[in-house]
């Protein structure tokens, strides 16, 4: 049953006028500096099932396991994207996935919402403050301390980088710790991080040589994304045909197809095709750099660790800007080609 896009929206609009109050209220979390803090079951809840919004999940998963390296995670997510991208995390105990159609299999999305409640956690952490369903889950779960993600304006004058979407839940917790008594952890933020295997980066080096056939660097280009993200089929042939002009005598330059299996340049370049994510990033990472407009590949570049250019047009880049790795974001309306073709040649060389 396919469910009116008017009442996704009036559904949507209505859990954020219930939910949007919960948490505001939040008492500080009572410290008592005779009792040692015990943290080992936590859950990390992001209602989502888009790739990017997965991987962007990565960082705070990552901050958990580093502050408390014998602790179990469990994930509340959206549909089943998780688990390719947490293979190698052998901290996630158990991965709830909640229908990406609710609607459509309403006993399953209760069921989950019914596990959560039975089980008890020392912490559930909220990844996205502006999911309703994410606030909720983490108001009703059994937990003892509980992060609803709210913006918090003394952490974000601390940090120039708060907005980030996937920052600001690692501020937000190391904030939340130090009221229970830890030391402020002032480290940089864990970057996105699939956490590819020796043998899966080896794979990908191997196919990418299949690929191109040669040891030259590699520059991999995806010309595909959602919605109103998406250049046209001009601009991304006029780019690409700027970044022959410049690069092509001592790089190789690829396109990766996204899973529709078309082509905004026509398939002029030389192009791959896979299905496996994992595989995807392995390839990804065995090249000098990726570049693509603001999409979930784009983030599986950044958690594969090669550096990653995104084009933003959009939506904001301060908020999902690839990072670390050499990584940046360009906002082509008021860049030009020459401060691309320049940002380039900066991470090549």
């Amino acid at each position: 049953m396919k469910v009116p896009n008017r009442i996704n929206v009036f559904r949507r609009k209505l859990m954020h006028f219930i939910t949007k109050n919960i948490g505001s209220s939040q008492t500080e979390p009572k410290f008592d500096p005779n009792t040692k803090v015990e943290i080992k079951k936590i859950l990390i809840i992001r209602p989502n099932h888009r790739l990017g919004n997965q991987l962007l999940l990565t960082p705070i998963v990552q901050e958990v396991i580093n502050t408390f390296p014998n602790c179990e995670v469990d994930l509340f997510v959206k549909g089943g994207v998780a688990f390719p991208v947490f293979e190698n995390y052998k901290e996630i105990k158990t991965i709830y996935q909640l229908p990406k159609k609710p609607f459509n299999h309403l006993f399953k999305y209760v069921k989950c919402w019914v596990s959560i409640k039975r089980k008890h956690y020392d912490l559930v952490i909220n990844g996205d403050k502006n999911s309703s369903s994410g606030r909720l889950l983490t108001q009703i779960s059994n937990a003892d301390y509980k992060v609803f993600g709210d913006v918090n304006e003394a952490i974000q004058l601390k940090h120039s980088d708060y907005e980030h979407i996937a920052k600001y839940p690692v501020y937000n917790l190391r904030d939340y710790l130090t009221k229970l008594g830890f030391d402020e952890n002032r480290s940089e933020v864990p970057g996105l991080n699939i956490k590819l295997s020796d043998s899966e980066i080896e794979n990908g080096k191997q196919l990418l040589k299949d690929i191109v056939k040669n040891n030259k660097p590699t520059i991999c280009i995806y010309t595909n994304a959602t919605g109103n993200k998406c250049y046209s089929e001009d601009w991304w042939n006029i780019f690409y045909s700027r970044l022959k002009t410049e690069f092509e005598s001592d790089s190789n330059i690829i396109e990766m197809l996204p899973i529709e299996n078309i082509s905004k340049i026509n398939f002029k370049a030389t192009h791959f095709y896979s299905k496996d994510i994992r595989e995807m990033g392995a390839i990804i990472n065995n090249t000098a750099i990726f570049i693509a407009a603001d999409n979930g590949v784009m983030h599986l570049a950044s958690a594969s660790k090669t550096p990653t250019i995104g084009f933003f047009s959009v939506t904001n880049e301060n908020i999902y800007a690839p990072y670390g790795n050499g990584s940046l974001a360009l906002n082509t309306n008021n860049t030009t080609m020459e401060d691309w073709m320049a940002e380039i040649k900066k991470v090549l060389s």
